[in-house]
């Protein structure tokens, strides 16, 4: 029997090809400003996103992605405005984060206790019609916002004071990339998880960076590695009967250490 005779394979599938897509061509841009670990702390904010839904009985996805978007202004508010350096606002955001999403759900009750999981370390067979509808239309205003704005986005990654003195409003594209950020993490996160989408978005660029020499070069590989290992992960999972977000992150690592190898061969060959 073919995977595609169940339903929700199907509608894995499609979150998959999504999530393969839309993490890395965020990611590129996280990378380029030395913010990896920005995923992981909107993960974090969307934990707490997942809570307030399982105490609110709301659904978790559109919960998240407003948690998460407030949550993404909050950081870069803090980063402008606050004395404290960028990493410690994270690490405040990454406690936060945690703690209020681990007692909404406590205080949602035993069942909600037990989902919370699924949306840690992501659930196949989770995946409804619904989320489907609400991560696909994410995307596409992602998209749509990258192509509007990506030149922006890029001069202000690649060099912030450069940008600023081409007229480039750097706070405001600085913040709509951090919101960007955790609207791919809440697209991930029934496929992936919380706690490993980051990998998604950070692994696939780091890979395309050691066989590429420009920006526009290491997003299109990223997003093709992110893609492989999405669609890849998803399907070994399911003829293996293992966790479709640990599979994904583990062909992700396997797809990198490839990249180095290869990169190790183009330079001897040089």
């Amino acid at each position: 029997m073919s995977l595609l005779d169940f339903d929700f394979m199907r509608r894995a599938l499609l979150a998959a090809v999504v999530v393969g897509m839309v993490a890395p061509a965020i990611g590129v841009f996280l990378v380029q400003r030395r913010l990896a670990l920005l995923g992981d702390g909107m993960g974090h904010v969307a934990l707490t996103g997942v809570g307030l839904a399982f105490l609110t009985g709301s659904a978790p996805v559109p919960t998240a992605l407003v948690v998460v978007v407030a949550g993404a202004i909050g950081i870069e508010v803090l980063r402008i405005r606050s004395r404290s350096a960028g990493d410690v606002i994270l690490a405040l955001v990454f406690y936060g984060g945690i703690a209020g999403g681990v007692l909404l759900t406590y205080l949602a009750g035993n069942r909600a206790a037990s989902s919370l999981n699924q949306y840690l370390f992501g659930a196949i067979t989770t995946v409804s019609s619904q989320d489907l509808v609400w991560l696909v239309g994410a995307s596409l205003a992602l998209l749509v916002i990258l192509a509007v704005f990506g030149r922006e986005m890029f001069a202000v990654s690649f060099d912030p004071e450069v940008a600023r003195t081409q007229g480039i409003r750097t706070g405001f594209i600085g913040v709509m990339i951090t919101i960007l950020a955790a609207v791919a993490v809440v697209i991930g996160m029934r496929t992936v998880g919380l706690l490993l989408v980051s990998a998604v978005m950070i692994v696939p660029i780091a890979a395309a960076q050691q066989v590429t020499r420009s920006f526009r070069g290491t997003a299109g590989v990223g997003i093709l590695v992110g893609l492989f290992s999405a669609v890849g992960g998803v399907v070994t999972s399911f003829y293996l009967d293992v966790p479709s977000g640990a599979t994904i992150v583990l062909i992700t690592l396997a797809c990198f250490v490839a990249a180095l190898g290869l990169a190790a061969v183009i330079r001897r060959t040089a």
